[in-house]
């Protein structure tokens, strides 16, 4: 029995006009469909299209710029009617928005109020579209917190949203989103950005969410491995038209689109070592006439071709680590007080990094993952003397870093670069991108002149794959993908030895983030570079890496050769960060498609 169709768009086009004046179509002419208890994953790099699909449903598509300038929206309203929502007034529109088709966004902190209690936030939405007193309200938000298993429900309400991690905070916008029942929930990128262990308990929530309610779920992601877990159907979406439409098993089994299939192969595999991760360009080049072409290429043949054998990764590593230690980080300690007596004595404290020692050698690039909170970043900060540690030695090139006076330390600072998690939080949004390369220059008193800075500058640009017209534009100007590319020149403009990347690529599509990743070794091989490298993505950790440490509660837990970690964890908490992993493999797919059927066996 084929179930009822709640959501059906046809031919929708949305168009958006450019600060230039130009029409740009971010959706164009597309066609779908959802069901009662169905999960329809849209998938695709930012600029495709898919988060326009979505705010064109909800009808929140700011106008001006944008507009629907064509197509249908036909919903099935809980009463058994079907509307156009594109002729449906305002008015009766906020009547379906959150009560009957609800939303969830990538960033729950945006989402949320800062100044409002989690939990008085859900009650005001509850109460604008339910006819029930406060208390009662109040009960129900209880409820449903343990209903997403928030821990503490009743503390929980009465927390502002600055004081839950990225998980709880998601968790609050599910239980926001679920308050009202709502027969459609549109899920945009909400675990982008989240550890793979925690990933994989919001996706287990939502589908044990939508096994209870029988939903429809609209899921936007980036990630095929997040749209093989929780997907039914997939729809693929390239320059805002639908490249590719099918079943989940169809597209990861036989993907038919280069896209597509640039999409599978980038993803940083955990069962092969390669020297360059694929990018949608293996499936997609230019002729000498600049037309677009299909390269031809299967998936496992673009992935072979860069595959590493085990005899050559032990030759460089017999040559690496016959080298020089660049960095020697012994028994470091960084304490933070967390109760202090009236005066002033500390009685507690939190223990981010605990003992923690290991070296790192000359064109090395180690690993650093675990969970957020684990103190990887905060040991990351430490080794840059962002942080002071409490105790214990960091040697850079022999010399104890940790002692320095900060005049000293500031001199350091040129053999020593960061680039951090957020690019644009990273630059001056008054700067051009060229001023901002060129600063650091300035500070340190390097080269002559401006002239000769801006030639350097320049020439940085290029190596990184952006143009020397880039030189003059502001960060908002560019994608995620070129402002961490405008980082990557900044953080090499002093010419250091040794780049501390945290958390660099977590933000980025798969395809951009794959890009980043190869030019990072790229210009790893050709300028020695020393990296330490933390993530809470194992499977991009083990690509890059020589090396991984894993890190819970402050401490390391193991440490060893990267393939050798990835494929016989010794700890069981490393082997639960590799089995949180999203992989897309064949049987993967099919332990999905199985339980989904144990809820649905209509399907």
């Amino acid at each position: 029995m084929e179930r009822e169709v709640l959501l059906e768009i046809k031919n929708l086009t949305t168009e958006f006009i450019t600060e230039e004046g130009h029409l740009t179509k971010a959706v164009d002419g597309i066609s779908l469909s959802l069901r009662k208890g169905e999960t329809i994953g849209i998938v695709g790099e930012s600029g495709s299209g898919k988060s326009v699909t979505a705010l064109s449903a909800m009808r929140l598509i700011p106008t001006p710029p944008g507009k629907i300038s064509s197509g249908e929206i036909l919903y099935r309203s809980k009463n058994g009617e079907i509307n156009d929502l594109l002729k449906t007034d305002n008015r009766e529109m906020r009547k379906f928005r959150g009560n009957e088709i609800a939303m969830i966004f990538q960033e729950p902190m945006t989402s949320l109020n800062p100044v409002i209690t989690c939990g008085e936030q859900i009650v005001e939405a509850i109460l604008l579209h339910e006819k029930i007193s406060k208390a009662q309200a109040k009960n129900m938000v209880i409820e449903l917190f343990k209903k997403v298993k928030l821990p503490r429900p009743n503390e929980m309400f009465d927390a502002y949203p600055h004081q839950l991690s990225g998980g709880q905070k998601q968790r609050v916008m599910i239980a926001m989103a679920m308050s009202c029942d709502p027969q459609i929930l549109i899920a945009d990128e909400p675990t982008t950005a989240l550890d793979v262990t925690v990933q994989k308990t919001i996706l287990d929530l939502m589908m044990e969410i939508q096994r209870d309610h029988a939903m429809g779920i609209m899921f936007i992601t980036h990630d095929l491995g997040v749209i093989a877990e929780i997907a039914d159907t997939v729809v693929v979406m390239y320059k805002g038209k639908i490249v590719e439409h099918g079943s989940v098993m169809e597209i990861f089994q036989n993907p038919r689109h280069p896209f597509t299939k640039g999409l599978l192969s980038c993803r940083p595999p955990l069962d092969r070592r390669l020297r360059f991760l694929p990018t949608v360009s293996d499936f997609l080049s230019h002729d000498t006439k600049n037309t677009l072409i299909e390269t031809g290429k299967s998936v496992d043949e673009a992935i072979n071709a860069y595959v590493i054998t085990d005899e050559e990764r032990k030759k460089q590593h017999d040559v690496l680590y016959r080298g020089q230690k660049l960095l020697e980080v012994k028994n470091i300690k960084s304490y933070f007080p967390l109760k202090k007596s009236f005066l002033g004595k500390v009685l507690d404290v939190v223990k981010a990094v605990d003992d923690v020692s290991f070296d790192v050698f000359e064109g090395e690039t180690l690993g650093l993952v675990g969970e957020s909170g684990c103190g990887k970043t905060t040991l990351g900060k430490t080794i840059m003397r962002l942080i002071k540690p409490t105790s214990g030695e960091i040697r850079f090139r022999g010399k104890n870093i940790a002692t320095l006076a900060d005049e000293e330390m500031r001199l350091m600072r040129k053999e020593m670069q960061v680039i951090f998690q957020d690019p644009y939080s990273s630059l001056n949004p008054r700067m051009t991108i060229g001023e901002a390369i060129m600063e650091p220059l300035r500070v340190h008193k390097l080269l002559s002149n401006d002239k000769q800075r801006k030639e350097k500058v320049m020439n940085l640009l290029r190596k990184v794959n952006l143009s020397e017209q880039h030189f003059y534009k502001y960060p908002h100007e560019f994608s995620g993908g070129q402002r961490q590319r405008i980082c990557i020149a900044r953080a090499l403009v002093l010419d250091p030895s040794f780049i501390l990347c945290d958390e660099m690529v977590s933000a980025l599509d798969v395809s951009v983030q794959a890009q980043v990743l190869n030019l990072l070794n790229e210009l790893k091989k050709e300028f020695n570079f020393t990296y330490v490298f933390i993530s809470h993505d194992l499977s991009v950790v083990k690509f890059m890496s020589d090396r991984i440490a894993v890190m819970e509660n402050g401490k390391i837990l193991e440490m060893g050769e990267a393939d050798e970690i990835c494929n016989s964890p010794k700890n069981d908490y490393t082997k639960k960060l590799i089995s949180s992993i999203l992989r897309g493999r064949k049987e993967d797919i099919q332990a999905s498609v199985e339980r989904k059927q144990q809820f649905h066996p209509e399907n």
